[in-house]
């Protein structure tokens, strides 16, 4: 499911905090912050979309990820593969690498890292 962009700005924030109340969650804003009732209404939005849970301690709801940004990055890329290039990581990648004009270098180095990281992952499983 796909995120407005202040859902996504309150989603940045809990996830870097990993816990916070309406007023952490506003404070945490570059100025001019959004009023109270607008990040208030944010967060029970993103609550009933299941990103976000609460724990109540009298009348305080202190607010907490659901899903993790790893996993909502990986939803989100994995999305615009499937939507602009046709299912395919050649074809975006590609896209990138000229959007990009990366050089033979940066690409060689590219492959490699994606190397590395693909026998980490053999390695733990």
């Amino acid at each position: 499911m796909q995120l407005t962009k202040a859902e996504e700005q309150v989603m940045q924030i809990l996830w870097d905090k990993e816990e916070g109340l309406v007023k952490d969650i506003r404070d945490s804003f570059n100025d001019p912050k959004p009023a109270r009732n607008t990040v208030s209404t944010v967060v029970r939005i993103l609550e009933k979309k299941g990103y976000v849970g609460h724990k109540v301690y009298g009348n305080v709801h202190l607010y907490h990820p659901l899903i993790s940004k790893g996993d909502y990055s990986k939803s989100q890329l994995f999305g615009l593969m499937e939507g602009y290039f046709n299912n395919s990581f050649p074809a975006m990648a590609s896209f990138f690498a000229r959007e990009k004009d990366l050089t033979m270098k940066e690409l060689e180095e590219l492959l490699e890292d994606t190397r590395k990281e693909l026998k980490k992952g053999k390695k733990k499983k």
